[in-house]
C-alpha cells in the first residue's frame, strides 16, 4: 500500500506479507508520520526497517522519527550514506524554512540512531520479505531499485526517482549524472520483464512493458540510441 507525502507527492510505501504482522516502510517523506501511524494501526502492522531508494530530503524527511519511534534501522546505499548527515541541504534554506513552518519539524537534522548501508546485489530480508538491491545511479550517486518477487504475481520494483510513468528522474540536481542515468536505464531497467510492476517515487504505478513501449526516455534506448 502507498500514500503520497504532504509535499512533492513523494510516495511512501508500506510493504507486508499480510495484515497483523511485520512490515517495511519505503521512503517516508515530508509530513508522513501521522498518516503512516494511521496506516500501521489500521492494518495492525509493526515496522521492522525503513528502506531508502536514495538520499534526497523529499524521500528521507521523516526517516528519523519513524525509525526512532519503533527502534528500527534505516538502510541506504553506501554512496548516499553521506546524505543522511544533511538530506535537507539539497532543498535550500528558504524551502526548508517554509516546510519547517508548515510541518513543524526543526531544520536541525538528526540522523537515525541505527543507520545501515547496503550495496549493489545485496539481498535485504526483513518482515519475512527478501528484496534485491540494484544500484542505479543517475538521479543521485546511490539511487537504487528494490526488487521484490511475488509468489502469485509479477515482480515489484520500487524504483525511487529512477523511473516514473512516462518519465525518468532528473539529473540536474545534487548528485545527478546524465550518462550514469542512461546506463542505469539501459542496464537495470530495460532487462526487467515486461510484467514487472514499477512503484515509483512519485506518481502512479506502471509496468516495464508499458514504459518500454511508450516512455520517450526508454524508447530511444530500445532503438539503440543510448546517450542521445
Amino acid at each position: 500500500m502507498s500514500f503520497p507525502a504532504a509535499a512533492f507527492a513523494t510516495n511512501c510505501y508500506v510493504v507486508a506479507p499480510e495484515a497483523g504482522g511485520p512490515c517495511l516502510v519505503v521512503d517516508p517523506g515530508i509530513g508522513v508520520v501521522e498518516q503512516l501511524g494511521q496506516v500501521l494501526a489500521k492494518h495492525r502492522l509493526e515496522p521492522q526497517a525503513v528502506l531508502l531508494t536514495h538520499g534526497h530530503g523529499d524521500h528521507t524527511w521523516s526517516v528519523t522519527p519513524v525509525c526512532d519511534a519503533s527502534g528500527i534501522p534505516a538502510l541506504i546505499h553506501t554512496d548516499d550514506e553521506y546524505r543522511l548527515r544533511d538530506p535537507l541541504g539539497d532543498l535550500g534554506p528558504d524551502l526548508v524554512r517554509m516546510l519547517e513552518q508548515q510541518f513543524g519539524q526543526s531544520a536541525k537534522w538528526a540522523e537515525p540512531s541505527d543507520a545501515r548501508t547496503f550495496a549493489d546485489g545485496d539481498s535485504l530480508t526483513f518482515a519475512g520479505l527478501t528484496l534485491t538491491v540494484d544500484h542505479a545511479p543517475g538521479h543521485t550517486e546511490g539511487s537504487v531499485l528494490f526488487r521484490l518477487p511475488q509468489p502469485d504475481g509479477p515482480e515489484l520494483c520500487f524504483a525511487g526517482d529512477v523511473l516514473f510513468a512516462g518519465s525518468i528522474g532528473r539529473t540536474d540536481l545534487s548528485g545527478g549524472d546524465h550518462d550514469a542515468m542512461q546506463r542505469s536505464l539501459a542496464e537495470r531497467i530495460l532487462p526487467l520483464a515486461d510484467e514487472t510492476v514499477v512503484l515509483p517515487g512519485h506518481g502512479p504505478a506502471t509496468t516495464i512493458g508499458r514504459e518500454r513501449a511508450s516512455n520517450p526516455f526508454l524508447v530511444g534506448l530500445v532503438e539503440g540510441h543510448i546517450g542521445g
